[in-house]
């Protein structure tokens, strides 16, 4: 079922952590861990071990950007398989709250992400038609998601020389959240137009068209319907169809426009069940004398219940989900995690879960349900909605262990529960390479600067990297500004530095164009430089999250991709954490250094081309940014075209970051925004 195709062999310790891992799952361990140091090639290693299992697969990312990463590499290792990607659709989200001290209400503000939601459904349809499927999914697979039954039983098939009634065929696809249009055909539209009737599905930009028809010997009283599909083509939307090169197929799968189907019946028995639920918080509240929070709730419920009635949707919908798909109070949604298989005699979990760097993603899947509750409570407390809204929620993690199966968390620092729930930990301490874990330099931490500034520039006349890691954003902007006193080329990263610049300054670091980085938590960036020689963590005796034995390790990884990689810890007293960093890395260097000489292996750098470190379209489209705003109408229209096709181009890369500022670029273009000049757009020249 699965087929891995990749011109590499597992190495140094990847066959033995394959076979170990396979063997776990074949023995129904429930939890196990792979201990994998930066650079061994973890995701090499769950990928076979996910063609060994030949089971579905989740992949849980801590976010958007790694799960895209994890997508891309998985796609390149099984091209023949179903590789999908679900995160979050949207680009922005400010939730409902509630203040009660300033008695301020803030409405739910979103901004949806259609080439995501795009994904989203792609995902879902795969898990519900094929059986050779991995998603790579951000925490966002464990928050509410249409009933998979629902959607399965609304997927239907059209297959040519099948029947088919024209009047049925519209009220289906009406009923499925699909648009009737005239106009230019979008996901999730239809239009029929004589016996050429052309669907966009919401999972892929593409075209069906059926040609229908008259069937023989028919009439509308049939149980077969009126017509016949003659020919079922695929159409690609830019080039239209072009007789003798358009695909005909025998066949299509028709998916749901919407995850969230409610079907009319259904609808009226939730609103009964919605009157009854605002009947008995009303005659709460006027028991406990709020009637302000009575007078809103049934002035905010009943407005909802109207809009529901008459066009089967309300802004803020989703928290009648328990209404609408009829579940008890307290029952938990249905997430992607239903959508996967389960066994037909036990009814168990039948697909493996993997969850990349666990010590993040673990605490951020337990972490949700909390937050998401005090937010509800507060809403809830004060009128702004029924009880049941606090049943549109994410899963608890109680909830979550129970809807997956068989676990392997990957992780350099594997977390304590991890370690706390694992039958096996199998360790990955050999890099492929060669390279060893970095040495590391215990320094004090008084003079550390002055005691860099030469290290610094010895590594720099060497053109190799270094990395400093301070504890705040004003000690990174502080320290940069004073090395660039200095003359050194020197740049800062944190959290406020946007997207785009933050790629830009990594570029030019593994340029040269910059040979110092100086940053507070470098670990979020994912960073992959392998001309980092040198690392530098300054105040690391300062205990707390940033200087913790996690952070400690996993800064400590960011040189290990260089032959002469070193650490220094700058440190007036050994903290537990320090000394317990310190021991994990030289055991892991014993172990590396032995195998080598054991096996005659001489580590070689990592060398990898400069221009990996910007998705494979960003040279494109920052050449587009630096175009000048058109003046005539003709030239405007011809731009906003190219940045049209170069934002599908980066969402199909899954490079949303680039996609969504093109988008933003479109949207001024279009509206004629421009008195200021170019400067409008993000791409004119910065001064």
């Amino acid at each position: 079922m699965f087929q891995l195709i990749s011109k590499f062999k597992p190495e140094g310790d990847q066959p033995k952590a394959i076979r170990e891992l396979t063997d776990g799952l074949a023995k129904g361990h429930r939890y196990q861990t792979l201990l994998g140091v930066t650079g061994s090639g973890k995701t090499f290693t769950a990928a076979h071990v996910i063609a060994n299992a030949n089971k579905p697969a989740l992949v849980i990312a801590h976010n958007k950007t790694l799960a895209a990463q994890l997508t891309n590499e998985l796609r390149e290792l099984f091209p023949k398989n179903s590789v999908h990607y679900f995160v979050s659709y949207y680009d922005y989200y400010q939730p409902e709250a509630y203040m009660p001290t300033t008695d301020t209400y803030i409405g739910k503000e979103a901004m949806i992400n259609e080439e995501i939601d795009k994904l989203r459904h792609a995902a879902t349809s795969a898990l519900l038609t094929r059986s050779d499927v991995i998603v790579v999914a951000s925490v966002s697979c464990i928050y509410g998601l249409g009933a998979p039954e629902v959607y399965r039983e609304n997927i239907f098939h059209l297959k040519r020389g099948a029947p088919i009634d024209r009047p049925t065929f519209t009220r289906k696809l009406v009923e499925l959240h699909y648009t009737r249009t005239t106009a230019d055909l979008k996901r999730g539209t239809f239009r029929t137009r004589g016996d050429q009737w052309e669907i966009m599905p919401p999972d892929r930009e593409l075209i069906y068209t059926l040609e229908v028809k008259p069937a023989r010997n028919a009439s509308r009283s049939d149980a077969g319907g009126n017509s016949v599909i003659e020919k079922v083509y695929e159409v690609d939307p830019v080039r239209g169809f072009v007789p003798g090169e358009t695909e005909e197929i025998p066949e299509v799968t028709i998916a749901p426009a919407k995850h969230f189907i409610t079907p009319k019946e259904e609808r009226d028995r939730a609103i009964k069940a919605i009157k009854e639920e605002l009947k008995g918080q009303l005659k709460k509240f006027e028991k406990e004398g709020k009637l302000l929070e009575a007078e809103r709730l049934e002035r905010r419920t009943k407005f909802d219940l109207a809009m529901i009635r008459e066009v089967g949707y309300c802004n803020g919908i989703e928290n009648y989900s328990r209404h609408l798909s009829g579940r008890a109070a307290g029952e938990p949604p249905d997430t992607l995690l239903d959508y996967f298989p389960r066994s037909t005699s036990s009814g168990q979990a039948d697909f493996i879960t993997i969850i990349d760097e666990s010590h993040v993603t673990v605490p951020q899947i337990a972490g949700m349900y909390e937050g998401d509750a005090s937010r509800k409570k507060t809403l809830i407390e004060y009128g702004f909605r029924l009880p049941s809204a606090a049943d549109n929620r994410p899963l608890r993690f109680a909830e979550f262990e129970k809807r997956v199966g068989q676990i392997i968390f990957t992780s350099a620092t594997p977390g304590p529960f991890e370690k706390k729930v694992s039958t096996q930990t199998v360790e990955q301490i050999i890099r492929p390479t060669g390279l060893v874990d970095p040495k590391v330099t215990l320094l004090p931490a008084k003079g550390q600067v002055a005691d860099l500034i030469p290290r610094i520039e010895a590594r720099a006349k060497e053109k190799e990297r270094v990395l400093v890691t301070t504890l705040t954003k004003k000690m990174a902007e502080d320290l940069a500004s004073y090395l660039e006193e200095k003359k050194m080329k020197v740049a800062y990263l944190h959290s406020d530095v946007k997207t785009m610049d933050r790629i830009r300054i990594l570029t030019n670091l593994r340029k040269g164009t910059y040979d110092v980085l100086v940053g507070v938590n470098l670990l979020r960036e994912g960073l992959d430089l392998p001309e980092v020689s040198l690392v530098a963590i300054l105040d690391a005796d300062k205990e707390g999250f940033l200087r913790s034995e996690t952070s400690l390790v996993q800064t400590i990884g960011r040189a290990a991709r260089h032959i002469r990689g070193e650490v220094l810890l700058y440190a007036d007293q050994m903290t537990g954490s320090i000394a317990r960093a310190v021991k994990e890395t030289e055991r892991r260097r014993k172990i590396q250094l032995s195998y080598n000489k054991t096996h005659n292996i001489t580590p070689t750098s990592i060398e990898r081309e400069i221009k990996d470190i910007l998705p494979a379209d960003a040279e494109k489209i920052l050449k587009l940014e630096a175009k000048p705003v058109p003046r005539s109408g003709r030239a405007r229209e011809a731009l906003i075209k190219e940045k049209e096709a170069a934002m599908k181009e980066a969402a199909g890369e899954l490079n949303f970051e680039l996609a969504a500022i093109l988008r933003d670029e479109i949207r001024i273009l279009k509206s004629g925004n421009n008195k200021k000049g170019p400067s409008n757009i993000r791409g004119a020249p910065v001064r």
